[in-house]
């Protein structure tokens, strides 16, 4: 079961179980989820953080990427 989060007015989250998962990148872009977890990001002014996260991630993955190569 996945998690569903809802976000309070007061900007707290509640997690509810969901049995439908996106089965698509797509699906899951446009997921209420994920809206609510940018809505989050942006309310909160965590987006150089959020950003910095994934940028992180980006070159792990890139580093891995050229071990694989060599």
């Amino acid at each position: 079961m996945a998690a569903k989060v809802k976000v309070n007015q007061d900007g707290g989250i509640n997690f509810t179980a969901s049995e439908s998962i996106p089965t698509s990148p797509k699906k899951f872009r446009k997921s209420h989820e994920v809206a609510a977890f940018y809505k989050f990001i942006y309310e909160h002014d965590l987006r150089q953080e959020a950003f910095d996260v994934i940028d992180d991630q980006l070159q792990i993955r890139k580093q891995k990427n050229v071990k694989k190569k060599k």
